[in-house]
């Protein structure tokens, strides 16, 4: 296995997951508030099972804020105070990962950017390939070639790769270190970081661009006109401020020590009785692959019964005892084997994995097939640019065999936009 390292920015996950639930919040049968945990979670299974990493590691801020205060007294001064649900839900994700024997870092007076950024580059010396788990921006000044930000998907948008190349796409500059000064001039509501009066995200853009630094840009104000040439004057030094707290520090006093944040074996019992007590039946039973049986219930007339759900288990088969056959399809001899098996066939189901379930905006990553009950392939078509191996695929999707498909006008939909499956007409009743 290759050296993969995963690190979460905690709380912008944690309140990301609260407010994504906040008109519908989850709330378990002793009224605890579990919307923050549950999506925190969510997240973790998430980039676990994407990237498989050989470590990880969870990132909080310290209580007491950072040194940036004392920089600038107003840093951060317009957050509000964290929501009490997300208060009363931070004990229990603590809980959960010292369960899964996931590493968790905290160090005073620096934020959790300044640690992650510390230990990703510490990470990248000893080899090791590093996603940052966050939906921040800041993280752009972080990339390389061998960084990357991961941002989750939000409101049907899919999830994100940002490396060099996407950071320097996004923030139209040519380093990723340039994010800071754009940062500096255009400020940041969020962590009340002023900028620079009147230049917003388009026009710092271009000033960068143009200029490289907010250093270069200062000395040369007498090429700006108007408004733009006087703010950037008067405001110098708040721009050299603005650019001084949107840098990441890459020298906190912590170390990244292999062998703590190596990926071990969670501790199965602590971890089956946190999810009983949150009630988390099904989110336990995709992390631990095993139902998860609450311990007592009360019966209709109010005596404790064992539950009877361990003694159907016994009796029913369940993902842990039937024997399974899952097969991944990459390079194009396999692909070429597989169509040949796929051929013969006269019943297949698929189904498609795009990055949307907007058919406009969906763009293809792979099909799974099965013609065998607990047997699947999955076909990797992510790297298939120019739809040369998806091409192969059209005399199966062309001939008489009959195609089983859940939401079969999306997966149709997407095969056909690419112009390179289906060039026969489908009857959709």
């Amino acid at each position: 296995m290759s050296k993969k390292l995963i690190l979460l920015d905690a709380y912008a996950l944690i309140y990301r997951a609260h407010f994504a639930f906040i008109k519908n919040p989850r709330i378990n049968s002793k009224g605890l508030n579990t919307s923050a945990i549950f999506g925190f979670c969510n997240s973790l299974l998430e980039v676990t099972n994407k990237f498989d990493p050989s470590h990880i590691g969870v990132v909080f801020d310290p209580p007491g804020g950072s040194d940036r205060e004392g920089v600038f007294a107003d840093y951060k001064a317009n957050r509000q105070e964290m929501p009490e649900d997300i208060r009363k839900a931070i004990p229990h994700i603590f809980d959960l990962l010292k369960a899964m024997n996931i590493k968790v870092e905290m160090e005073d007076g620096f934020e959790a950017d300044d640690v992650i950024g510390t230990l990703a580059k510490q990470a990248e010396k000893k080899g090791f390939e590093t996603y940052m788990m966050t939906p921040d921006k800041d993280f752009g000044q972080l990339v390389s070639d061998h960084i990357f930000i991961y941002k989750p998907g939000r409101s049907g948008n899919p999830s994100e790769i940002l490396g060099p190349k996407e950071v320097c796409e996004k923030f139209e500059v040519k380093d990723p270190l340039q994010v800071i000064d754009i940062l500096g001039l255009w400020g940041d509501a969020v962590d009340n970081i002023p900028g620079v009066p009147g230049v917003g995200e388009k026009t710092a853009k271009k000033l960068i661009s143009t200029y490289g630094s907010i250093e270069n840009l200062i000395k040369n104000t007498h090429e700006l006109k108007g408004k733009l040439k006087e703010n950037v004057e008067n405001f110098a030094e708040q721009a050299i401020l603005s650019k001084q707290l949107a840098t990441i520090i890459l020298d906190c006093p912590v170390e990244f020590e292999e062998s703590e944040f190596s990926r071990k074996e969670v501790n199965e019992k602590e971890l089956i009785k946190l999810f009983q007590q949150l009630e988390f039946n099904q989110l336990g039973k995709r992390i631990l692959g095993k139902p998860i049986i609450q311990e007592k219930q009360m019966d209709l007339f109010g005596s404790m019964t064992d539950a009877k759900i361990e003694d159907e288990k016994e009796k029913l088969d369940n993902i842990q005892s039937v024997k399974k056959n899952y097969q991944l399809i990459s390079s194009r001899q396999e692909h070429e084997n597989f169509i040949k098996q796929l051929s013969k066939q006269n019943v297949v189901s698929f189904d498609t994995e795009t990055t949307s379930l907007k058919i406009d905006e969906a763009k293809l990553l792979g099909i799974s097939f099965s013609f065998k009950a607990n047997e699947g392939f999955y076909c990797n078509l992510s790297q298939d640019i120019n739809h040369e191996i998806l091409n192969l695929y059209q005399p199966f999707f062309k001939s008489n065999s009959i195609k089983i498909a859940h939401n079969l006008k999306f997966d149709l939909g997407c095969c056909m936009k690419t112009e390179s499956i289906l060039k026969v007409p489908f009857l959709i009743p």
